[in-house]
Parts: structure tokens; C-alpha cells; sequence
């Protein structure tokens, strides 16, 4: 940027490594070559709406792309504009700084303007959730148009329109409107520096819709692998929205893939081979919809064992999908956070999360097909309310994924660990065997996923 005089860009653009800068200074003239045969030299250069459409067409709507365009628009670089409706080198260096290194009182302004217009000055909770259902929505292409769906097949998953939908409603719900149901600057900053996920989001779109590679900062993992799913056989309960919002809520250590572990779908509706699959099987996420429809469920932070006594931890928790999505963490009244027993003539047989025998705040029977959410007025263990359509509910679907490593593999690399920690010599023996695999091209060297 060595011909421009706008100090608000170049402060920008420090923000950057030194092998960074001339990714952003030159995207400019990238995406206006792809448009045009001008001259080189940023003077009087403006990109217009259309280019953006033309770049980002393949991993957003036509209405998020123009809500991109009003942001960049809006941004006042401090230094006169080229002529024309477009927007400048300097605005767009500005916002590629905001959205990729910025701060949330640095895209208040941008997401007001993306939600609202260039001018606004507040807005309502309403248009901002017609910018967050854009913008997942585009998040969500964007992951399918780069390929980087980590197993996962939409297809064979629930309808991701409703699921974007869920998702927008979930996070909007955050915003602290005022009295007269509007949402300013501050409301904005508040919101944004509570929910990383729109930062998320944004850096998502920006940097791949705009082709923007930074090598410090790779675009950001939204989703979970999956290792195992009979996709042919399955249609699942999860879309894409859900396990972007499941995800984050898992404990941090929790990184293996998803597997599944059992689906009405595809093992029947037995209780027997539900417990048959799911004991013994590390953490897992369950999923049930009952027959009004409501979809919620819980992650059980432990292995599930038969066993009379409950059972988890406090990282344990309930959700609800639909018809509204919702995470209900451990209140610490109790210490009822799991429960499955069978084949028992005192003790209630099933499976249970929350609350107490009688009154839990999800229970499955061991008669398949029946289960109930009593929650008057709260599950004593999540907090949670009533979670299914009627109190006592009809099954329609349950899944269950695991979503930790498996405890053989645990146990596997647990003896692998303790061997090497006791023997040195076996340490150094195996990396030396490793280096002369990799001298010999027998084996690749291992690549940081990070």
C-alpha cells in the first residue's frame, strides 16, 4: 500500500505477519483482475458488487454476498474515494484486518451494516437474524464447496435449512436488546465478544469466499471427523448447523472422531441392542426425536455401564434441537447426571439424564418406544425444562455417536505411553526406526493438523 495516504489501512495492515502483507494488499488487485483487463495501479479502482457475486457465488446467497459488499462499503478509510458505487483498495484492506484480526468493537460496526445498510445506527433483533441465517447458510456451503465436510454426508443428514434456521434463532437469542427492541454499537459489541462463533463464521466466509490464505491462521474447523457412519443405510438425526452447535459444547480433550453407535434406523427399536452397543464405549451424544417432533437429547461424558447407582460427571449435560436449540449444563444440586439399568426387579430399568428415579430430565424405557422429559419446573440436575412435545412421549428415533476415543484404543496408547516413559532406550529406538523409515520414503512424515 506504498501509494496510498490512508493511515487507518496501513495500521490495518500491521497487524499482519511481514509475509502476510502482500496477501492482503494484493487481493485487491487479484479480484479486480478476475473481473477486468485494467491497468495496473489502484487509483481510481473500485470492485463492484458484481465481481463480488462472480467470486463468491459458489459459497453464499446472493443476499449475503450483498450484505459483504455493504460492509466493506460502509467503512470510511479516512482518505477521498474513488468515484463510482464500488468499494476501494483501502476499504477493503480495512475490513479483511477487522474480520480476520479484529476486535468485537471493531465488527460492531460491520455486522450492523451487513444486518442493516451502510447508514444505520441500530437495528432490531429480527434483521440480525436474518444476517445469521446468511451467514451460516454460507458457512455451511462454503465448508461443502471446499471439501472440507471431515466425513460428514448432508445428504444423508436432517434438513439443513431448518437446522441454519435453529442455529441463527440459538445464537440471536444472546443479544441484549433495549427496551425498545434495538440493537446499537455497544448491544453488537457485547453480543460478538460473547459468541466467538460469529468471528468464527466470519473468518470462514471472508477468507475462503475471498481466496484469502493466511498461513498463521488456517480457516477455522467447524466440524468434527466422522470415522464411521452406514451412510447408505442412514438418515441421522445431526445436519450441519447441529453439530457446528454440539461441537464447541464438548469437553476440549474430546477430538476423535464421531462414530456411530446405534440408530433406531438401522438396529431397530430394541432397548437390548441399544445397551449392547453404547456400554463400555467411552463418551457419547445421544440423539432422540419424539413423535410431536421435538429432536433434543444429552452427552454422557463417561462410558454407559449397567449398574443400580448413577453414574457421569459434572461435564455432562442435556439439549434441546427443535423445536429451539439449547445446551443445559450441571446446576450442581445433584449428582444424577447418568443412569442405565436392566433386568432389575427394585431399581427402575432404563435409561436416564437428570433429575431423579421417576422424574428424570430425559429417561428412555427398557419397554423400547416409551420414555418421558419431567421437568417441574426444572430438571434438579441440567436445569433444564420439560424437553419432549408431552411430558410422557412416544419414541420416533433415538442415535446414539460416540464421540471419544474408544476406551480399547485409550487403553492401547495408555501401555504404549507408560512403555516408553519406563525405557528410554525403546524411545530413542523407535525414533530412530521412524527416521530410517522416512530416509528410506517407507513412510510420511507426520503433518500438524493445526
Amino acid at each position: 500500500m506504498g501509494n496510498t495516504d490512508s493511515v487507518v489501512a496501513q495500521k490495518r495492515l500491521a497487524r499482519f505477519r511481514p509475509d502476510e502483507r502482500p496477501v492482503i494488499e494484493g487481493t485487491f488487485d487479484r479480484l479486480h483482475g478476475a473481473g477486468s483487463s485494467a491497468s495496473s495501479g489502484k487509483t481510481g479502482k473500485v470492485l463492484s458488487l458484481d465481481l463480488f457475486k462472480m467470486t463468491m457465488g459458489k459459497m453464499a446467497s446472493e443476499s449475503m454476498i450483498k450484505r459483504v459488499f455493504h460492509g466493506i462499503h460502509s467503512i470510511d478509510p479516512e482518505v477521498p474515494l474513488p468515484p463510482g458505487d464500488g468499494v476501494s483498495c483501502e476499504q477493503l484492506v480495512i475490513f479483511l484486518a477487522d474480520i480476520l484480526r479484529g476486535t468485537a468493537e471493531e465488527r460492531a460496526p460491520l455486522v450492523l451494516a451487513m444486518a442493516e445498510g451502510a447508514k444505520a445506527t441500530a437495528t432490531t433483533p429480527e434483521q440480525i437474524r436474518g444476517f445469521v441465517e446468511d451467514l451460516v447458510s454460507a458457512a455451511v456451503q462454503t465448508l461443502a464447496h471446499r471439501g472440507h465436510l471431515r466425513g460428514w454426508q448432508p445428504d444423508r443428514m436432517a434438513d439443513g435449512h431448518q437446522g441454519v434456521k435453529l442455529m441463527a434463532e440459538h445464537l440471536t437469542s444472546e443479544l441484549k436488546s433495549s427496551d425498545q427492541n434495538t440493537c446499537d454499537i455497544p448491544c453488537l459489541e457485547d453480543w460478538l465478544f460473547r459468541i466467538p462463533a460469529m468471528a468464527m463464521f466470519l473468518e470462514l466466509l471472508i477468507g475462503e469466499g475471498l481466496g484469502v490464505g493466511l498461513p498463521s491462521r488456517p480457516p477455522p474447523t467447524l466440524l468434527p471427523p466422522c470415522r464411521y457412519a452406514p451412510w447408505s443405510d442412514l438418515r441421522c438425526l445431526l445436519n450441519l448447523p447441529l453439530l457446528m452447535f454440539l461441537s464447541p459444547q464438548l469437553p476440549a480433550g474430546l477430538t476423535a472422531p464421531w462414530r456411530l453407535l446405534f440408530s433406531t434406523n438401522i438396529h431397530g427399536e430394541s432397548f437390548t441392542r441399544l445397551v449392547a452397543n453404547c456400554k463400555s464405549r467411552g463418551p457419547t451424544v445421544m440423539l432422540v426425536k419424539d413423535t410431536k417432533g421435538h429432536i433434543f437429547g444429552g452427552f454422557a461424558s463417561q462410558s454407559w455401564e449397567v449398574k443400580p447407582q448413577f453414574q457421569g460427571d459434572s461435564r455432562c449435560f442435556l439439549f434441546s434441537v427443535s423445536p429451539y436449540m439449547r445446551v443445559f449444563t450441571c446446576t450442581g444440586y445433584n449428582n444424577h447426571y447418568m443412569y442405565l439399568n436392566q433386568g432389575q426387579q427394585t431399581m427402575p430399568n432404563g435409561l436416564g439424564m437428570g433429575g431423579q428415579h421417576g422424574y428424570f430430565g430425559l429417561w428412555l424405557d427398557c419397554d423400547f418406544g416409551n420414555g418421558h422429559s419431567r421437568a417441574r419446573p426444572r430438571c434438579t440436575t441440567y436445569g433444564s425444562p420439560q424437553l419432549s412435545g408431552d411430558e410422557d412421549f412416544k419414541l420416533d428415533t433415538v442415535e446414539v455417536w460416540g464421540v471419544g476415543q474408544p476406551p480399547e484404543e485409550q487403553e492401547q496408547d495408555e501401555k504404549k505411553k507408560s512403555i516408553l516413559d519406563a525405557d528410554p532406550e525403546v524411545q530413542a529406538m523407535m525414533e530412530m526406526t521412524g527416521k530410517t523409515l522416512h530416509s528410506q520414503g517407507l513412510r510420511e512424515p507426520e503433518e500438524d493438523e493445526g
